[in-house]
């Protein structure tokens, strides 16, 4: 990942980022001490950004870690005035730290968790939702499309992560079926008439689609 940018280039960016609650300190600390695959801060930041300039209230995270993106989520949420986000991990382990930090950040309240496969339980929570963030394994990304499309509202945002995936897609010979699924995932959003996509190149990429009314 490092290779992709400018040295100098994340650095900046982080150091770009307003001073986060001390819970977010300790959750960016903790990934970098297991090497645990967060959002990052700068990516952390952006997400935030697009929540609160669509005055989302409701969210879904297919995918959500031990809670950091989500906290990123649950605060924007909280801003523009309250409502719900969707937490959702296979792993037991990871909802409970989740449920911890989330409650010392003060979103119980906000947050829902489940655990669960992300996509199936997706298909059965009552949407629309007004922005859906994608982080599950690689190679489910296009399967999950179809679902999303049912269940975000028209005028919504869609955010799928690694979408760079640590520049793999830039390797012709690489014949990963994570990387297939990276490229297939990229041509869904990019060709399909009702997204209006862009790839931002912050971290390991996120696509921003807009799914048009």
């Amino acid at each position: 990942m490092p290779d992709l940018f400018h040295p100098q280039m994340m650095d900046y960016l982080e150091r770009l980022v307003p001073k986060r609650h001390e819970i977010m300190l300790e959750m960016e600390a903790r990934a970098r001490e297991i090497g645990f695959p967060i959002i990052g801060i700068a990516g952390g930041q952006f997400l935030y950004l697009i929540a609160r300039m669509m005055k989302a209230t409701r969210i879904f995270e297919l995918g959500s870690g031990y809670g950091y993106s989500t906290a990123w989520f649950a605060r924007a949420v909280r801003e523009n005035g309250g409502g719900v986000v969707h937490h959702v991990v296979w792993d037991e382990n990871l909802s409970s730290q989740a449920r911890d930090y989330l409650g010392r950040l003060g979103y119980s309240d906000i947050v829902q968790f489940h655990v669960a496969e992300a996509v199936e339980t997706l298909k059965a929570t009552t949407g629309p939702f007004d922005l859906i963030f994608n982080d599950i394994d690689k190679t489910g990304y296009p399967a999950s499309i179809p679902v999303i499309k049912e269940k975000l509202r028209p005028g919504g945002v869609l955010l799928l992560d690694n979408m760079l995936w640590h520049g793999a897609i830039f390797n012709p010979a690489d014949a990963s079926e994570a990387t297939r699924a990276i490229h297939e995932t990229t041509r869904l959003l990019t060709q399909d008439p009702q997204f209006i996509s862009s790839l931002i190149p912050i971290r390991d990429g996120i696509m921003l689609s807009y799914y048009v009314p």
